[in-house]
Order: C-alpha cells, then structure tokens, then sequence
C-alpha cells in the first residue's frame, strides 16, 4: 500500500531511533535512500513518536502532579487530557509546518524541492526532542528535556542531504531552518501552555551571513556565527555514546551535599532526589526547599550525563535575551563563561535564577523571596568550582 512506512521497510521503529541518536552520519544516508510517503512518514514515525510526551505528561501529572513552594496541585482528568491532546495535535502541526518551509527554502539555497524528502528532515530530525519526552512521566525529571536539543544538530547533519543543497549554501540552509523551526517551536509551546499570558509577534530578522545573528520577537538573539561550534560539541557528544563510552551519572546523594543546611537567614526543609535515564541517556538530580519567614525558594542542582554537552549549546551559539516590564524582568545571557538566566516579579516577588555549570550541571533557584537578589544568593552558596571539577572527572 501506498501508506505504509516506508515501503519495504527493513529497519524496525525503534532501531531506526537508536540509530538516528547514536549514528546520525550513518543514517540519514540510508533514510535518503528509502522510499517513503508523506502520509508513511506521519502514520509511521510521527504520529507514534510525537504522543510520547504528550502520554508521559499526562500519566505524570495524574500521578505524581505538579509540585510549587510545598503545595502538589494534581488537575482534573479532564483538564489534563485537554492538554495532552492540544499538545500532541500541535506537535504534528508543527512537523508539517517545519516540513513546508524546508520545502519553500530549497530552491533559495540551491537545493531541490522535493515534499517527501523535506517531510523526512523535519520528522525525523525531531526524533531527539520526542524520546525525551517520556521523562515528563516524572515530573521531577523534566529538566532532561533540554536533551532534546539534540534534535537540532539531526537538523544540522540531514538537512543539507536530503534536500541536495550544495555545501557553499548548506550551512545558510541549515540556519535558517532552525532559526525557523525555533519559531514554530515556541508558537507550539505557547499554545500549549495553559498559564502564558504573551503572544509571540511572527517575525524574525537575519543579520547578514552565517556570521551574522538571528534576533526573535520578545526571545531574544542568537549568534549564529557559533553555529559551527555548537554542532561539534553535539557531534563529539553523539560520538561518545556511540563508542559506548560510560559516563556515571553523579550519584543524588553526592548531589544532595551540595545543598547547605542553612544559607543566610534561609533554612532548609524537605529534600527531594531522583534519576533516571536509558541508553547512555538520562540525568540526576537533588532539590531541597528554603524558607525564610512567608518566602520559599526551591534549590537544585541537576547532572544531565553524557549529553551534557548539549546544556552548552546556548552558550555556544552566544544567546541573548532580555525583557522588561513594569513589575520585573527575564534576562538570559553569558556570566563568568556560564549560561545564565534570571527572572523576577516585583508584584508576585516570583523569581528566579538558573545556571549551567561545566557544560554538565544545571544550578537553579526558584520561588517567592523578598528581592532579586536572594535567588542569586542561594545559588552563589552552591561550590560552582567544585561541581566543574566533577565536570571533568
């Protein structure tokens, strides 16, 4: 039949996936060759990969719901069906929409168009950000989603393949597609998100060439001139899980001595750990929770494994963002070598202060305090040179 995926398929659905993770080099080449359908391509690889996360965050926040300042709020069946289903038909939304536009670009880049392979790239290339989602299960877990920035660099490899873009306009190509497909991602989140209250505009400008920065509407810019950097720290992390080469996760309870007893006038309460992970994939993390009179802030220090090297990729790419309103503000920027983000309400005193340590390790506060400058504090308490030690160790 016409629909099935792909026509003579010899690699199984999951195969395929390890593959595109561990050997993107190797398999892109063997997608291109295979003969396949757009509708294939969705009923076959899409439409199964794209509800993992949707089901995970569905079944997590039933089970486990969703934990703020030591109160668990767990929704309505109803309510936290209506949001799976919004996101996974925004998922699929978007894959086409990504695919629509690799299609439109080809010709501009000296590529050829061609529906089925622009449908492959964009699918395919998404495989990364998909798996991940299954850590939504545990809501704890859910800072492993910035492994799925992985599935920028499938882009990075595949696209100028499958869409037989010559190499003096592949990388223009390349930049383009992701500064887009970041676009239609944060379009997606932002229908999906049931607590914004922004619109982002749709409009982006480019500076010039591949040296050049992207600047997004109410995001920020992204310095696009690294683009090269960041892929080969992708690659060489791709490479490494490929080899086979183990990476021990830091144990939680290492992680848990990174949380001080008291910090300032804050004292520490609960503390919470979890890990988890599959294939040289996966992260751990401790989190305890300070109280300081009617505020509470939540400190953590999370270890993303062997794909540590993706937490790099803002940094390496030089991204910048800064937002301004009357109650407060959200910065995110490079500090000290570290990609840094910070965010504060002057009405609400919500707050916070996150940043990436080693290229390993995600330090973060979050909470109500009296100022801005207490996230900062608490975070500061964390020994930074001793977790980019244990970086690389």
């Amino acid at each position: 039949m016409a629909s099935q995926f792909p026509e003579g398929r010899t690699t199984s659905l999951v195969e395929r996936a390890k593959n595109l993770i561990l050997q993107p080099k190797d398999e892109w080449p063997r997608i291109d060759a295979e003969p396949m359908t757009v509708k294939g391509i969705f009923t076959g690889w899409v439409v199964p990969l794209a509800a993992i996360g949707p089901v995970a965050g569905l079944i997590g926040s039933l089970a486990f719901g969703y934990s703020f300042l030591g109160i668990t709020y767990r929704p309505s069946i109803g309510a936290a069906v209506t949001s799976a289903v919004i996101g996974y038909a925004a998922a699929l939304l978007s894959v086409w929409v990504i695919a629509q536009i690799i299609n439109a670009l080809a010709p501009t880049f000296g590529g050829t168009k061609n529906a089925i392979a622009a449908t492959k790239v964009a699918a395919f290339s998404a495989t990364a950000g998909w798996l991940v989602g299954i850590f939504q299960i545990i809501p704890m877990l859910g800072f492993l989603g910035l492994l799925g920035l992985y599935s920028l660099y499938l882009l990075y490899v595949g696209l100028p393949r499958l869409m037989k873009a010559p190499e003096e306009k592949a990388m223009g190509y390349t930049i383009t597609t992701i500064v887009a497909a970041i676009v239609v991602m944060l379009v997606a989140g932002f229908l999906t998100s049931a607590v914004t209250s922004r619109m982002m505009r749709p409009a982006l400008t480019l500076d010039g060439a591949a040296s050049g920065s992207v600047s997004v509407p109410g995001v920020g810019s992204v310095d696009l001139g690294k683009l090269d950097a960041a892929s080969k720290q992708m690659q060489a992390s791709a490479e490494k899980m490929q080899a086979g080469a183990p990476v021990a996760l830091t144990p939680t309870a290492t992680l848990q001595g990174f949380l001080p007893d008291t910090i300032g006038g804050w004292k520490r309460g609960d503390i919470e750990t979890a890990s988890g992970g599959a294939g040289g994939v996966g992260g751990s993390k401790a989190e305890a929770r300070y109280t300081q009179g009617n505020d509470s802030i939540t400190l953590a220090v999370a270890d993303v494994g062997a794909m540590g090297a993706l937490a790099g990729l803002g940094q390496a790419l030089n991204v910048q963002s800064n937002r301004e309103t009357k109650d407060g503000y959200e910065r995110t920027s490079t500090v000290d070598g570290r990609m840094t983000s910070e965010k504060w309400n002057s009405t609400s005193r919500n707050g916070s202060y996150n940043v990436i340590v080693g290229n390993r390790f995600a330090v973060s506060a979050d909470g109500t305090a009296p100022d801005a400058a207490a996230f900062k504090s608490l975070v500061g308490a964390i020994d930074i040179g001793k977790l980019e030690s244990l970086a690389k160790s």
